[in-house]
């Protein structure tokens, strides 16, 4: 079973033809795709997507380069959507949330400290309501590390994840699986494709972040030159096989065994892809 563990389904890029997306998600293998939020405003959009999308599930936080356009009144609205969907087997972690170093403006001392404090809030939340986080890491791996070393174990999925061999298993004894997904399949990724092929496979868990990060084999027209390309979920089979390559193992294994590291981190979703099967 192909589980993407992080798509933006509800993103507008797909507004045209969504429908032909998940369709084509289906017939490439993929039984279970997780839909994060990113802000506020789109809380009851990723809710009400997955819940008409067979396989689908969701994520509920604020992203980190969302803060700045966030108000702190949308602390408590996520608590209290949080709390009112206790019961939807479908609600499978908090996030995305996390911390973006990478982006220069996100950088300034004000904005660090603003992000940092909608992700410790965001923490505690998933601490409250007993769910697992999925995190946004971009040049932010020690920081994120630090306040998560503070708290009792939150775990989740360290989402497209490029840090060392040593952040790699500070997040995993912290309970995180790491997400690997389009990045990967790129052979200048040299450090990304040493982590995907030498760390044990029970950590890693399989993603897309569509419709961004695209696999390399979209990045290129005919002619060889760079074009634009949409990522979507469609392209995890196609991923999965580049992990396994890296490996040296049979696709369908590795498939099977990053099944069962999603499930593990984000217990619930046994049970939502339990009932999509049998709706």
């Amino acid at each position: 079973m192909l589980i993407d563990t992080h798509c933006h389904l509800d993103a507008a890029e797909f507004d045209a033809d969504r429908p032909a997306v998940i369709e084509r998600a289906r017939r490439a293998g993929v039984r279970g795709i997780v839909i994060p939020a990113v802000a506020r405003a789109n809380f009851a959009v990723v809710r009400d997507l997955a819940h008409a999308t067979p396989g689908a599930c969701y994520a509920l936080g604020i992203h980190p380069l969302y803060v700045e356009r966030s108000a702190e009144a949308d602390l408590d609205a996520l608590d209290a959507a949080l709390a009112a969907a206790r019961d939807d087997p479908r609600l499978v972690a908090v996030g995305e949330i996390g911390l973006d170093f990478f982006v220069e403006e996100a950088r300034a001392p004000e904005r660090r400290e603003r992000q940092e404090r909608f992700y410790t809030r965001q923490l505690d939340l998933a601490r409250r309501h007993g769910l697992p986080v999925l995190l946004h890491v971009r040049r932010s791996q020690d920081v994120l590390l630090k306040h998560l070393r503070r708290r009792p174990p939150i775990g989740g999925i360290a989402h497209a994840f490029n840090g060392s061999f040593q952040q790699a298993g500070q997040f995993i004894a912290q309970g995180f699986a790491l997400g690997l997904g389009g990045a990967m399949t790129f052979e200048r990724a040299r450090q990304i494709r040493r982590l995907a092929a030498q760390l044990p496979a029970e950590t890693l868990v399989l993603e897309t972040d569509a419709p961004d990060i695209p696999p390399a084999w979209l990045g290129r027209g005919a002619d060889g030159r760079p074009r634009p390309a949409r990522n979507e979920p469609a392209q995890m089979a196609g991923i999965a096989r580049v992990l396994a390559g890296l490996r040296g193992l049979d696709a369908e294994a590795l498939i099977a065994q990053c099944a069962v590291n999603a499930r593990r981190v984000l217990p619930r979703l046994a049970r939502a892809l339990g009932e999509a099967d049998g709706a």
